[in-house]
């Protein structure tokens, strides 16, 4: 089982999207995620919200700016100045690495918006380095866009907030059969991001989501699990839900506590728990 740096964060204090963690998450091997938001000229920011207010310290929607207005910009963060990354700082800073490293690329943005010009952007930007890549979004036809020009990155899927959907309206009878038929879609995914609070649920309905995945094939990337209290480590209610998850086979789980989730795990492990 991996842990996924969320955002670029080894621990929920860390700044966003880090050039330096991402530095150290390839030299160690590590699971990491970004989010790329589409500029004006079909460049990619590496931002999670549309708009810029929130992140940086730039106003506006991002998809209003140029790469280059883009990058003038700073993450709004405590210690020196940060520039904004852009896709092409991610693709050069992956280059030669530990080879089980592994980049997340979540697109914010649906096809339309992108357009053929950010696909090819994209394209020439990570060429000969997509076997250390992951495309996942909302839109299917990006994910798709993106995979054929770029064969060997692997494909995501997120389809939690469509089965927590069915999950709140009462269909629980539903989930396995919309899990299945996504799985048997277009993007035919090598790993599979799915809610842990809709996971550990569905389980106790008798529902395996996990175990679906697996028999079709994919992986599985529980997220985001963090310790409320991440020095303290796992409280007993927090180890029963991880150990669940571990149970069940997840391969991954996000979390913005990679740090001290290990740790966390290490303690209860040495204390009597089940090495998984």
């Amino acid at each position: 089982m991996r842990l996924k740096w969320h955002r670029l964060r080894r621990r929920r204090r860390d700044p966003l999207f880090d050039a330096e963690t991402l530095a150290e998450g390839l030299r160690l091997g590590a699971s990491m995620e970004v989010d790329l938001r589409v500029t004006r000229d079909g460049d990619f920011a590496v931002l999670h919200d549309g708009t810029l207010d929130r992140e940086t310290d730039g106003t506006g929607a991002v998809a209003e700016c140029t790469g280059e207005e883009i990058r003038a910009l700073h993450y709004r963060s405590a210690g020196a100045p940060r520039p904004v990354l852009l896709a092409s700082d991610l693709a050069q800073a992956l280059g030669p690495g530990h080879p089980e490293a592994l980049l997340q690329l979540d697109m914010k943005d649906d096809v339309s918006a992108v357009g053929q010009t950010g696909v090819e952007r994209l394209a020439t930007f990570f060429a000969g380095c997509e076997g250390k890549l992951v495309v996942s979004g909302d839109s299917t036809e990006l994910t798709l866009a993106i995979s054929e020009r770029l064969p060997g990155i692997e494909r995501g899927l997120e389809p939690s907030f469509r089965l927590l959907d069915l999950y709140r309206a009462g269909r629980k009878s539903d989930l396995a059969g919309q899990l299945v038929q996504e799985l048997k879609g277009p993007t035919r995914p090598h790993i599979v991001y799915l809610s842990w609070e809709l996971v550990l649920p569905a389980k106790a309905d008798g529902i395996d989501l996990i175990g679906i995945c697996h028999d079709h094939g994919a992986l599985v990337d529980a997220w985001t699990f963090n310790p409320a209290n991440p020095e303290a480590g796992f409280s007993d209610e927090e180890w029963e839900k991880f150990s669940a998850l571990l149970e069940l086979g997840a391969d991954q789980i996000t979390t913005d506590e990679a740090i001290a989730t290990e740790r966390a795990y290490r303690a209860r492990v040495q204390a009597g728990g089940v090495n998984r």
